[in-house]
């Protein structure tokens, strides 16, 4: 067997690879075993079929493809490793040529990474601007913590207030069209904490349990559905209920109901305070990686092949329809208003910002010789299940379902160990709040 290597432009390689005729026969022979076992030929037992009958049944060009499947795994790993290529996506086969008697001939293309040529990436020098936690920030929290125990009391002897939960029911009208999901039943809504059309809930006040009557609402410019934005709309309304919230005390009986662990109010101030402190530092720390990388992806040239683009942002393109079809938009029509080469153009300097990063990570965990322990995967395993409430073990089947999930978390895994050094080793200047 013989494989030659031929550097193409635009990071590609061309191999062309040979192999000996009694290699090729005998790996056919083989391969028609193999078939003959997961196929069922009328007439003939599982795997008794004769060559020349499974040949007719299931195509000699599916029992040829058996043989390259075979074959090459071995030939293409052990290429790229002689050669050590790094390669952006598994090899391709351009076109292979099997003949009685003759050496079997395939022509493959592998797309290789990009050269990156690392500048000086530790000590790099950054200046962001410190976020800093308000004063009151545990004042603001404990707040938070008290409307979340608040107790409801049913109001019947006023009418309702800005920091009341009014029951009410509702169908809303646009250009004397009903709105699609635009209507409710006993619905309970926080007048101080509304996240309704601006307008709707100020409009709810000073009113009494029963009565009934319209609002007047326009929704926002920027609203998520092509059809509703910018538009007049009129809802009708009808109050069931008004609420009253009444606050706990700040004492350590609260303490103790936000968690077992606090026997008393200070002890709960005090985790607070360090949440936030730790908050502050993870957003700082977030400042200065994406300054150092920025630093780095203007220093750093790299010339990206226009496949490895266009792969690209067709993935970037597929969360973005993904994302207008969740919130109820019409894909299309938003690509239409948009305009297409104004979303593309938009979608490719994302995709070459997303691959550059990527590869100048990817660089460096190569220069520090970043490896992924057990314990790394472990430790993201356990990450995974907390934030998506789910258990390790229930991770560990799903990333055996789909092992693009461990891909996924090994990436991750290096480029938190990267971000790491650079975050480590920058020189940081805070700009003055």
């Amino acid at each position: 067997m013989t494989v030659t290597v031929e550097k193409l432009e635009n990071n590609e390689v061309k191999l062309n690879i040979e192999i000996d005729s009694k290699i090729s026969s005998w790996e056919y022979d083989k391969a028609c075993k193999r078939l003959a076992q997961r196929v069922n030929v009328p007439g003939f037992r599982q795997g008794k079929a004769p060559k020349n009958i499974l040949e007719k049944y299931v195509g000699i060009a599916a029992l040829q493809r058996e043989v390259l499947d075979s074959l090459l795994p071995e030939i293409f790993e052990n290429t790229i490793q002689e050669n050590n290529f790094d390669l952006v996506i598994p090899p391709s086969i351009e076109s292979y040529e099997f003949a009685d008697d003759k050496s079997l001939k395939i022509t493959a293309k592998l797309e290789l990474k990009p050269e990156v040529n690392l500048c000086e990436y530790k000590g790099v020098e950054v200046e962001i601007e410190e976020y800093k936690n308000p004063e009151d920030v545990v004042d603001k929290e404990l707040n938070v913590i008290r409307e979340r125990y608040a107790e409801l009391k049913d109001v019947t002897d006023r009418k309702s207030q800005n920091t009341d939960i009014v029951n009410i029911d509702f169908d809303g009208y646009v250009d004397g069209e009903e709105i699609k999901g635009g209507s409710a039943k006993a619905y309970m809504l926080d007048l101080a904490h509304s996240n309704f059309i601006p307008g709707f809930a100020e409009q709810l006040t000073d009113k009494s349990v029963g009565e009934e009557f319209k609002i007047n609402v326009k929704f926002p410019d920027e609203y998520h559905d092509e059809k509703l934005k910018g538009k007049d709309a009129e809802f009708n309304i009808k109050l069931n209920a008004i609420k009253e919230k009444i606050l706990p005390e700040l004492n350590d009986d609260l303490a103790k109901k936000v968690n077992q662990k606090f026997d008393t109010l200070e002890a709960l101030k005090e985790d607070i305070k360090k949440y936030a402190e730790n908050t502050a530092k993870a957003e700082n720390e977030k400042r200065i990686a994406t300054k150092v990388l920025d630093t780095l992806f203007e220093k750093i040239n790299v010339e990206i092949q226009l496949p490895m683009i266009n792969r690209e942002i067709q993935a970037l393109m597929g969360e973005f329809k993904q994302r207008v079809n969740m919130q109820g938009g019409n894909f299309d029509e938003m690509l239409e208003k948009e305009g297409h080469q104004k979303v593309y153009d938009q979608m490719k300097e994302e995709a070459v910002r997303r691959i550059k990063t990527s590869l100048i990570i990817g660089k460096i965990a190569q220069n520090e010789n970043i490896s992924i322990t057990q314990e790394d995967i472990q430790a993201k395993i356990a990450y995974m299940a907390q934030i998506y409430n789910m258990s390790q073990e229930d991770i560990v089947a799903e990333i055996q379902k789909n092992m693009n999930i461990m891909h996924s978390i090994n990436q991750q895994i290096v480029s938190e160990k990267v971000t790491r050094i650079l975050i480590d080793n920058a020189k940081v200047t805070y700009k003055n709040n």
